[in-house]
């Protein structure tokens, strides 16, 4: 069985112990603060996110870069030269070119290591949800499956991923061109929450609008209960945008509901944050 490294890139949220057990590899991206360029090579830690929320709530604007053929070429490259072959899972194609990106450099490269393999996997998902995959694809490494096998397990989980999530500042969809700036400054007075999901061609869809931030976690639980697999892997991810006391607040009401649930919470990245703003809450599972 060839060697093969797993790789995802930095707009996927998954916890530290996971990142240290498995040796997970990461493809940078590039996001702004302002008028500062960053690049995130991994999970930030906690003083970057509390200073990059903290600025987007002081009126900075942020943006993310796409990542280009040449430079997956660049990531990649490496490890084939020393023998491993990759498997890749990407943001969601209905989010970003990433995935396609990765798709022409895997082409080009293959033709210098035709031995070996770039595996680019489309998660149609992001943060916890690309974190869910990700923690599998190690496991299914670590039990001794091969490359081809984890690709094949990984992809038919992709349509099983659920992804619903919460936003506080209407102004960033607004930006987004997700809502009209009507909605926006009305629905900002109103206290309204959209509750949104990523569908099934991994693009975003609002699926309704509560107001408060109480009914807006009573939605997320709602909508897990309904696409609930009891049979599923039991890894949930909730991932927040500076918003621990409503990621609290959602984990402990899951945890009464269903006590057998693995529950990991982390920090949303400026890579995702930077399109959704301070206050973002996500819940990610493997659902019907």
């Amino acid at each position: 069985m060839s060697k093969y490294v797993i790789m995802m890139d930095v707009s996927g949220d998954i916890v530290d112990e996971s990142i240290k057990k498995w040796d997970l590899k990461f493809i940078p991206m590039q996001y702004s603060l302002g008028e500062e360029m960053r690049t995130s090579t991994g999970p930030e830690d906690a003083a970057v996110l509390k200073a990059f929320y903290d600025g987007q709530r002081g009126g900075d604007l942020t943006k993310t870069s796409q990542i280009t053929p040449f430079q997956y070429e660049e990531y990649f490259e490496p490890y084939l030269k020393e023998g491993f072959s990759i498997l890749y899972l990407a943001l969601s194609s209905g989010l970003s070119s990433t995935f396609s990106a990765a798709c022409l450099a895997s082409e080009t490269l293959k033709e210098k290591y035709p031995e070996l393999d770039v595996m680019p996997v489309d998660s149609l998902a992001a943060t916890g949800g690309m974190g869910i995959l990700i923690e599998q694809a190690l496991k299914n490494r670590e039990a001794g499956m091969s490359l081809q096998e984890n690709y094949k397990v990984l992809t038919s989980l992709v349509p099983k991923g659920r992804n619903w999530f919460l936003v506080q500042d209407l102004n960033y969809l607004k930006r987004g061109g997700r809502i009209s700036s009507t909605t926006a400054i009305f629905g900002s007075m109103l206290n309204i929450k959209p509750i949104l999901k990523i569908d099934e061609n991994g693009k975003l869809t609002t699926i309704a609008k509560k107001r408060g931030n109480k009914m807006a976690v009573q939605a997320l639980i709602d909508y897990f209960k309904e696409n609930y697999d009891p049979q599923a892997p039991k890894t949930i991810y909730i991932s927040n945008a500076d918003c621990k006391e409503l990621g609290d607040m959602l984990s402990g009401k899951l945890k009464e509901l269903y006590p057998d649930l693995e529950i990991k919470q982390t920090t949303l990245s400026p890579i995702i944050g930077a399109h959704t703003g301070p206050g973002m809450l996500m819940l990610s599972h493997i659902g019907k």
